[in-house]
């Protein structure tokens, strides 16, 4: 994977982080995405393992949608679930990335 997508790839996930992170005020919400989030990191850890580097990580990142959708829809759904997905995923991956053997703080 090129260095410059692995860049994007890794902006979206922190973008995704603080729009969780964003939701802070509203604590009802803001646990309902973080149980949403733990799901999905669940189901991240076994699909790509404990070892992973962080270009590994984003390959898998752009097939997790149909799979994310999945496990939120079996597990966790709320109302207005669908359009939190994509924070869901990106925030997922954000706190997954620092298990990759290549992660640099």
């Amino acid at each position: 994977m090129a260095s410059d997508t692995l860049v994007l790839v890794q902006q979206e996930w922190e973008d995704g982080n603080r729009r969780l992170e964003a939701e802070r005020n509203d604590l009802r919400r803001y646990h309902r995405l973080v149980e949403q989030v733990e799901l999905v990191v669940d189901e991240l850890r076994k699909r790509v393992g404990q070892t992973y580097t962080l270009a590994e990580l984003a390959a898998a990142y752009h097939d997790a949608e149909r799979w994310a959708r999945e496990t939120v829809e079996e597990r966790a759904p709320s109302q207005g679930w669908p359009r939190d997905l994509a924070v869901v995923l990106a925030a997922a991956f954000f706190a997954y990335r620092r298990g990759a053997v290549d992660f640099l703080p």
